[in-house]
């Protein structure tokens, strides 16, 4: 799929040598955080890590692309709704859900559902609605192979070399569109992103993300290449100990299109959707955490007042550098006011172990057990000595008001009324065909695990 979009959209080749180069340099200049990365085994999959962004326009469609994801061992996770920021979808993150597995394949879809009773206009709806229902975005190879695995719960190599090159056709940019020129410019009136689902034939990729780990060099690099970036790095502002999120990308694609004519031919025309985005991630947060967060960026953004923008983005950035001064910027005191997720990992130095035997005492022999308890005192005991370290567990998913941004820059959308209808999981679910996985569910177990395992070792060598 990189290939592919590589092809699509040459920027984005451009892209990836640049957070090549920025992350070669943050690795060589900052030893500690290849430590860091080496002991959350993250360092392997750095240059391979991606995120792609697809949008759906049925139920059907999700439906059949959920089993697709499936055979990649992808499952949903997390609910976002983006109708509050007034762009007319709600949206969940197709991705492995286990450590080991993410490192393997650390690749996401974060794959938007278009709400089309958010659409106004009636007549125009039920033209959505018609047009959505004339197209297939799946060949009949792919759904053959999806149900061969569904049935043997797995396939030969020969198959999976055939289901990949049958599902990068879903995923493929078409430039003739199904519809006509004039249909089209009455979904762009009313939303780009709607004109973006419906006007084309299939859920294009709009943009594959990779992962870096200094987005504000990336910010300058790309302005210094003569590569347009958006005005605003979404999410948290710089800081030493990163967490969640943060995004920015360069600005969409003008396309050349050919819409279709009622002779059946076609007439010239363009499309603007498609760009190219980077990503910086950073430790998980518990609900705590999160909480405080979404405060904070609350805070500043009313403090703002406005969207922030080219012309305020210097004003924003210190208002929201002010405003996070309240959340710790270690991971020792994330950590100890359980704002975030860790590792539990035992120490690589040569600590004495008779100080860990004797601080876990009884705990340690019943971590075998699904009950693997230690006090608060002690595990602080232990993380001072050296005996027990701690690693941030990355954020694997994504930021609803982050998202927004990044759809609204790229379609160049001024709108910033949300649309009006509540946010509706069970139906998404329904339309899905399936639950979608809580997040912050899946970092907790992550975390019990590593904590058990830790415990077990210690008691071991005790």
């Amino acid at each position: 799929m990189s290939e592919m979009y590589q092809k699509e959209v040459p920027l984005y080749g451009d892209l990836i040598e640049l957070v090549t180069e920025v992350n070669t340099e943050v690795l060589n200049k900052q030893p500690e955080i290849r430590q860091q990365l080496e002991h959350t085994g993250e360092i392997d999959r750095l240059n391979m890590e991606r995120h792609g962004a697809i949008r759906l326009g049925t139920a059907a469609e999700l439906s059949m692309m959920r089993r697709l994801f499936a055979v990649m061992g992808m499952h949903p996770v997390g609910y976002y709704d983006l109708a509050p920021a007034a762009v007319p979808v709600h949206s969940t993150a197709f991705r492995a859900i286990d450590s080991q597995s993410l490192n393997n394949s650390p690749f996401r879809v974060f794959t938007s559902l278009l709400r089309l009773d958010l659409i106004g206009d009636e007549a125009l709806k039920q033209e959505a609605i018609a047009a959505l229902n004339n197209r297939n975005i799946f060949t009949g190879n792919v759904v053959s192979l999806i149900e061969r695995f569904e049935e043997q719960g797995g396939l030969t190599a020969d198959d999976a070399r055939q289901f990949v090159k049958e599902a990068l056709e879903t995923f493929r940019w078409h430039d003739k569109t199904p519809v006509s020129k004039a249909l089209y410019q009455r979904l762009l009136s009313q939303h780009g992103l709607i004109a973006d689902v419906v006007g084309f034939k299939g859920p294009h990729i709009n943009h594959l993300t990779p992962r870096t780990l200094d987005i504000d060099a990336v910010q300058a690099g790309m302005q210094a290449k003569g590569i347009p970036p958006k005005a605003i790095i979404e999410g948290p502002p710089r800081r030493e100990c990163p967490i969640l999120l943060r995004q920015t990308s360069f600005k969409a694609l003008e396309e050349a299109v050919s819409f279709k004519n009622s002779e059946g031919g076609y007439e010239t025309g363009h499309h603007t959707a498609r760009f190219g985005e980077i990503e910086q991630r950073g430790v998980a947060l518990t609900p705590k955490g999160r909480e405080l967060y979404d405060k904070l960026l609350s805070q500043a953004r009313n403090q703002l007042g406005v969207t922030p923008n080219a012309d305020n983005a210097a004003k924003y950035y210190q208002i929201l550098e002010s405003a996070f001064e309240a959340f710790p910027d270690d991971y020792q005191t994330l950590h100890d006011e359980g704002l975030a997720y860790f590792y539990y990992q035992t120490s690589d130095s040569s600590a004495d172990m008779s100080s860990a035997d004797s601080e876990l005492g009884v705990n340690a022999s019943e971590s075998s057990s699904s009950n693997s308890f230690i006090s608060k005192q002690a595990m602080a005991d232990l993380i001072e000595q050296g005996v027990i370290r701690v690693e941030p567990i990355v954020y694997e998913d994504f930021l609803p008001v982050s998202a927004a941004g990044i759809f609204q820059s790229n379609l160049h959308d001024t709108k910033q009324s949300s649309y009006e209808g509540n946010s509706n999981q069970q139906e998404f679910e329904s339309a899905l065909g399936a639950r979608v996985h809580d997040e912050l569910e899946l970092y907790q177990t992550i975390q019990a695990q590593s904590l058990k395992a830790c415990l077990m070792r210690l008691n071991n060598h005790a």
